[in-house]
């Protein structure tokens, strides 16, 4: 079973994405973490992604297709997995289909998960990180037993400079520009399936394994 996750980036399909890789037995593959741990350890295309996430930017298709294609490859994706945060331009959805039909393989499943854009810039702009130990919370849903000081190791949190409003509302203008002409690219293809994510976590859940089946 070979899943896409759509949907505006905090709009919750990064959350989503881990429950079925954890239900269903498949590697949750994300761009953002393959990004993040080569960012963390200093790798030259992690400092090239990382002048685009920064400004709230997509990182370049070449860049990004490149370690996905070699992450599907691998024999824990045999017998499938759920993609989260690719593809996310109809060029990156054109070059992933066009690999698959190569295998023999396909998409079985889009999954949307709307969100309004006011509701994320609301979201997102709660969440605050331990710089330290890589904890996070939102200062709403999951907030620290003392404001602003980490639970675990006792360090200030911060609101990441991608969490901030004017870098939500950017990534959200790009989202809109660039990755939304998915939804209709999948649509056509019939494996287009929508989800409300404004609904409570468990909910939202609740209707994407109603799409899979149990």
């Amino acid at each position: 079973m070979k899943i896409i996750m759509l949907g505006a980036p905090g709009a919750g399909k990064g959350t989503q994405a881990k429950m079925i890789a954890e239900k269903y037995g498949i590697p949750h593959v994300s761009t953002g973490d393959i990004f993040r741990a080569n960012i963390k350890n200093g790798t030259k295309l992690g400092l090239e992604a990382k002048q685009y996430m920064d400004k709230g930017l997509l990182v370049p298709d070449e860049l990004t297709v490149r370690i996905l294609l070699d992450r599907v490859a691998q024999d824990d994706c045999k017998n499938g997995y759920v993609l989260d945060g690719f593809p996310r331009t109809i060029p990156q959805a054109e070059v992933l289909e066009a690999e698959l039909a190569r295998r023999g393989e396909k998409i079985d499943y889009a999954i949307d998960v709307e969100v309004p854009d006011e509701n994320i810039v609301r979201r997102m702009g709660g969440r605050r990180a331990c710089l330290s130990c890589g904890a996070t919370y939102h200062i709403e849903h999951v907030p620290p037993k003392k404001e602003g000081i980490c639970d675990v190791c006792g360090q200030a949190l911060v609101l990441r400079d991608d969490d901030k409003p004017e870098t939500v509302q950017n990534r959200l203008n790009v989202y809109h520009e660039q990755t939304q002409p998915l939804i209709a690219f999948y649509q056509e293809r019939g494996v287009l399936k929508t989800v409300d994510g404004t609904q409570d976590m468990a909910d939202v859940f609740a209707a994407v394994t109603a799409i899979l089946g149990t």
